[in-house]
């Protein structure tokens, strides 16, 4: 069954995809990966649409990240990228919330990045739906103002490579969750910096997914 405020049950993994938009690599100073640059993310981090983001008194400097993520249908373990979307479920709207203070001054990303609610997630839509998802709109839009502006086109490597990657050592079980990077326009790469606050509403758009609407709270 779903988990609570969530469209799906929650994942056994989350499995996240770091600069892997060309433009986000390019605004963050640095050259796009050889290879897909994947860390973790708890799943104790997820919310569903309209449920609050809360900031962490521990973290000043909190960051929206619009992604598109992926859903996890069948057992892939070992896959080629020719043979992984046949393991797709569905994709959704994602929000990959980073406490940008916490996750370097860690040296890792994973606590920064898994705080409770700096997972928003939803509203799915099944894999039939989206025959290509190398070509999808993605925005991100932060009290109404567009920040984040590109497409799926931008990604270094394909949801078919990442999940190929991933695959080749880990197994992927059905009902575990990818989340393949954010586009150019992250509070951190803006002069200065804008990060969420306190009454703040962040919103993910993806065409042919949908919208993910969250409100911002001081915890």
């Amino acid at each position: 069954m779903p988990a609570d405020g969530l469209p799906f049950a929650r994942p056994g993994k989350i499995v996240c995809v770091g600069l892997n938009y060309r433009d986000h690599a390019e605004e963050s100073g640095m050259k796009p990966p050889e290879r897909p640059l994947v860390f973790a993310k708890w799943s104790s981090s997820l919310i569903g649409p309209g449920e609050p983001i809360v900031l962490p008194e521990q973290a000043k400097e909190v960051d929206y990240e619009a992604e598109l993520g992926v859903l996890i249908a069948t057992r892939a373990r070992g896959v080629t990228a020719a043979e992984a979307l046949g393991h797709v479920a569905g994709y959704l709207c994602a929000n990959e919330v980073s406490a940008r203070d916490i996750q370097f001054a860690d040296g890792q990303w994973t606590r920064g990045k898994s705080f409770d609610t700096f997972g928003p997630v939803g509203p799915a839509v099944p894999a039939s739906h989206l025959p290509d998802p190398q070509a999808l709109r993605i925005r991100c839009l932060l009290n109404g103002e567009v920040v984040q502006d590109s497409s799926t086109a931008q990604m270094v490597f394909t949801v078919a490579e990442v999940i190929a990657f991933v695959s080749d050592g880990i197994t992927l079980e059905p009902g575990d969750l990818i989340l393949t990077g954010t586009p150019a326009g992250v509070g951190l790469g803006r002069k200065p910096p804008v990060y969420l606050a306190d009454g703040d509403e962040v919103t993910v758009e993806i065409e042919g997914v949908g919208t993910l609407t969250n409100p911002v709270r001081r915890g």
